[in-house]
């Protein structure tokens, strides 16, 4: 290492600031009696190369540590070591024995802390007990990264607006890790750049992908109880740094490259007029409950960054279900979730945040709900957020459920976990269901008007990562988790599923018609919806996850996308992409506001309901029936209708104004490509009063 000269630092700017002269180093820790630095040459060192010891009157400013080391560059690895009292039932836990990261360290040099930690426990190294790692080779060092040290050719965020947006939630490394998707770098960020034309074609704008933050897939103790093979944490939902992206996606395994090659994913997919939107975790870390473990915050300042029982403070509030949960409503807790949101949106030039368990972030210290919380109050009225999307999971594993009224501001806009039931029931065929479904097509109003927001605060989702894909949706009545080694205890046992005469894959050619028209179904209302629709990976070419409906632990076929099933099920890829090009298409289907009702009866009104008479509907006594008329802004109707019975109906047609007449669009009974037309090309009904709405199906009409 090249000769450093120690200076007194500036306490501005958390973290490793990289100058033309060096590097400032600044940490919070109100009750540290000692801060070391620690240097490395190399990743995998054993012992640092140079030990740097804060002096508490030249290096410390209020509760902020900081130094700056002339002549250190960008790629130099460090970790930290903090002493003071130990006494959890105080909630303080310094360890100075204990190396820890740098809470805004913007890269690592490996991802595995658990490794580390399991390795030395298996080979009975003498104190592990008290945290004391004396091999360090295996253990993870923070990498100092330069901000300014990539070209962005000028790009910006693309921030859509709300009613352009289609979303598609995925995994980064999933997405092309199989061998069937054919790229050169497999399940890295510059393997998911070469199906990035994929994502275009199928008319994507914003792709949602699940956590990329730094996390560790070895803190899985589980085993698959068929192969014996070590499970992992494949969603990634335990971050570890939430400045950094993860290491393992990169292809370049050098410290600090995969900075570089997530920007360049970002900028690849903006080229192409695509979003990028994080899942992100500021609910709870992954150091767990008081059994867990120390490499982060609980040695910095564990009563601060964690909620704390107020009277047992050596024990953990677990909002999470994860064994800790931060304290998000803490002033220092709540500036570094800022400040790391901000880094994501100026130095990598994301677009949007979803939050995993984002009521957990409207408790206040104590854990009690807030009317007005500081910190969702903070990223609402934020200015370097103003145009970011901000997406929250409105509920947490402590009860709150918040959907409709997730506190923080208009902006927030909200998983609805209603619209996902209501149309699973619907398209499943339960009875007397038509009114719900009737009420989140429209945008759930039902949630969101009286507050003032509009259709657009929903989220509309049929699956997402946790639950059945929409193949598995359609073909399986019960979970099949056995291989989470868990006794297929894990995951939910509510799914709304049916699998229509077979538990599983099937050759019977008319159940596989059913569950087909079933699918096409639920990509019908997804996008024809108000609302934002979300589209889970996989879903447009049928992905199974074999009735796993819990694959947090499975990085393997079971949750890797497919590719070989493009080709088997090119023509559900079309008929998804034509219905996305529809909805962007044609305003009447992404309105900003709720359908109002029509007192002046000269006006023709912007929504009409319908019984299979076309008369007005007596919804106390609709069973699987729904079907309705848009009145919209290119005077044009649209009728969409849908037939949920075990027998085929045939449906009077609303009548049009004089010289027009009904065209179809789509029948979701009807095999590619006939089952959906390309714009302009739809084709005109032969009998314009009735139509016959084949079992399970649904038809959208379009007027002339």
């Amino acid at each position: 290492m090249a000769e450093i000269i120690v200076q007194d630092g500036c306490p501005l700017k958390y973290g490793a600031i990289v100058t033309d002269k060096g590097v400032n180093f600044s940490l919070y820790s109100k009750d540290a009696k000692k801060v070391e630095l620690v240097l490395f040459e190399k990743d995998d060192d054993k012992s640092p190369s140079t030990c740097i010891t804060f002096d508490p009157v030249k290096n410390k400013t209020g509760d902020i540590w900081h130094v700056f080391l002339c002549g250190l560059k960008a790629g130099a690895l460090y970790l930290y070591r903090v002493d003071g009292e130990y006494n959890p039932p105080k909630g303080l836990r310094f360890n100075y024995h204990k190396y820890l990261f740098d809470p805004y360290a913007k890269a690592f040099s490996k991802g595995s802390v658990f490794r580390s930690y399991n390795n030395q426990r298996s080979a009975g190294l003498a104190g592990i007990q008290n945290g004391e790692l004396f091999d360090l080779s295996d253990f993870p060092k923070c990498v100092v990264v330069d901000d300014d040290d990539f070209d962005w050719e000028g790009d910006k965020p693309l921030n859509y607006p709300l009613e352009k947006t289609v979303i598609y939630e995925t995994h980064l490394k999933g997405f092309t890790a199989s061998d069937s998707s054919n790229v050169k770098n497999k399940g890295t960020y510059k393997g998911f750049a070469e199906k990035i034309e994929y994502l275009k074609k199928l008319g994507i704008t914003s792709v949602e992908f699940l956590p990329i933050f730094e996390f560790d897939e070895n803190e899985n103790g589980n085993v698959n109880p068929r192969t014996g093979e070590k499970l992992v944490n494949y969603w990634g939902y335990s971050t570890i740094g939430f400045f950094a992206p993860k290491t393992s996606y990169a292809a370049d395994l050098t410290p600090g490259a995969s900075v570089k090659e997530f920007k360049q994913l970002v900028k690849e997919l903006h080229k192409a007029g695509i979003e990028v939107i994080l899942d992100v975790v500021y609910n709870h870390t992954a150091e767990g409950n008081e059994h867990g473990y120390t490499f982060e915050f609980r040695g910095l300042q564990n009563d601060v960054y964690y909620q704390l029982p107020q009277r047992e403070k050596q024990y953990y509030m677990n909002f999470s279900g994860c064994g800790n949960t931060v304290n998000c409503n803490h002033p220092i807790t709540r500036e570094f979730i800022l400040d790391s949101l901000r880094y994501w949106v100026l130095q990598m030039h994301v677009d949007g945040f979803r939050f995993d368990l984002a009521s957990i972030l409207t408790r206040d210290e104590i854990g009690i709900p807030l009317s007005l919380p500081p910190l969702t109050h903070a990223i609402n009225e934020d200015p370097i957020l103003a145009n970011t999307k901000i997406i929250a999971e409105p509920w947490d594993c402590g009860g709150l459920y918040q959907l409709g009224g997730f506190p923080g501001g208009k902006r927030w806009c909200e998983w609805n976990g209603k619209f996902r039931d209501d149309i699973r029931r619907f398209i499943r065929g339960d009875d007397t269901i038509s009114n719900a479904a009737a009420t989140r097509i429209a945008g759930s109003s039902d949630l969101y008007k009286l507050s003032g927001r509009s259709p657009l605060s929903s989220i509309n989702f049929i699956t997402a990562h946790d639950g059945f894909t929409l193949n598995d949706l359609v073909s399986y009545n019960n979970k099949h988790n056995q291989e989470n080694g868990e006794e297929n205890r894990d995951g939910s046992d509510d799914n709304l599923s049916y699998n229509h005469g077979y538990e599983g894959e099937c050759v019977n050619p008319k159940i596989e018609n059913i569950r087909l028209r079933k699918i096409k179904n639920f990509l019908l209302y997804l996008f024809i919806s108000q609302g934002v629709p979300m589209l889970v990976a996989g879903d447009e070419m049928r992905r199974t996850q074999h009735g796993n409906n819990n694959a947090y632990c499975q990085d393997n076929d079971i949750s890797w996308i497919n590719w070989d099933l493009v080709n088997k099920n090119e023509g559900l890829i079309r008929f998804t992409s034509q219905l996305i090009k529809l909805r962007l298409n044609h305003s009447v289907f992404t309105r900003k506001t709720f359908f109002e009702e029509q007192f002046d009866k000269s006006l023709v009104p912007e929504i009409t309901w319908f019984d299979n008479n076309a008369k007005v509907p007596d919804w106390s006594k609709m069973k699987r029936f729904l079907s309705f008329k848009l009145t919209g802004t290119d005077n044009r109707d649209y009728y969409i209708a849908t037939n949920t019975d075990i027998y085929d109906l045939t449906i009077t047609l609303p009548a049009l104004s004089e010289g027009k007449k009904w065209y179809r669009v789509a029948d979701t009974s009807f095999s590619s490509p006939e089952d959906i037309t390309e714009s302009g090309m739809e084709e005109l009904l032969r009998e314009q009063r009735r139509y016959v709405l084949v079992s399970g199906s649904s038809i959208i009409l379009m007027s002339k």
